[in-house]
């Protein structure tokens, strides 16, 4: 007894073994006719990155120990004031000579083993906090024939993000480093360049990132 098959694929397929070439055989799964895929869904960066792309020891961008090395913590909050749990932040400096860790940074003399410049941190624990253990940078050439101010560039990456936010981390005791920089002087107000100014802290210095809202950190288009 057979029963008619809703899909047309199966009632015109050919059960026996003489088969006309092309016709899909029952229950093959063999299509006729060709197969066209739509658009997959468009993904965000996140949440997964704090898990699959932080490792142990990603937040030293020095080893434990190194003299004169300072904590760069803060927390992370999204436009509605409440923390992110599971962002990444990733840091990229110069030393405190103003030399980057990477074979096409200008040549000259290392004063400071095992900097590497890099620095990874999760922000799962403590919640929506991160912290990387890194020196104090020294001034670096703005391209114009001045020197940018001791910063911090910073990568963010988050759940809802369909890229990374760029941003940067300066020091507020270099007021007179902070006032020739010409990206903070490139900025609109005071207000804009205090979400970039890192205040002193007991073990180094802290600065809060804010995704969206009144007082949303300045991002930069690169």
């Amino acid at each position: 007894m057979s029963t008619e098959h809703p899909s047309p694929l199966v009632r015109s397929a050919d059960g026996t073994n003489d088969r006309r070439p092309g016709t899909p055989r029952r229950g093959s799964g063999f299509l006729d006719e060709p197969f066209r895929l739509g658009t997959t869904p468009s993904s965000t960066v996140g949440p997964y990155l704090a898990i699959g792309l932080t490792w142990e020891d990603g937040p030293y961008a020095v080893p434990e120990g190194t003299e004169g090395a300072i904590w760069l913590r803060g927390r992370v909050y999204d436009g509605n004031g409440d923390l992110v749990p599971d962002a990444m932040i990733e840091t990229w400096q110069a030393d405190p000579d103003g030399l980057f860790d990477h074979p096409d940074a200008p040549a000259g003399e290392r004063r400071f083993p095992g900097f590497r410049g890099l620095g990874r941190s999760h922000t799962v624990e403590p919640h929506g906090e991160y912290g990387v253990l890194t020196l104090k940078p020294g001034r670096v050439p703005d391209g114009e024939g001045g020197w940018q101010a001791p910063h911090v560039d910073v990568s963010v990456f988050a759940r809802g993000l369909l890229d990374r936010l760029v941003t940067r981390v300066y020091f507020a005791d270099e007021a007179a480093a902070n006032a020739e920089d010409v990206v903070l002087r490139g900025l609109p107000d005071d207000a804009s360049r205090a979400t970039l100014v890192a205040q002193p802290s007991e073990d180094g210095y802290w600065l809060d990132i804010r995704l969206q809202g009144d007082r949303e950190t300045v991002f930069f288009a690169v």
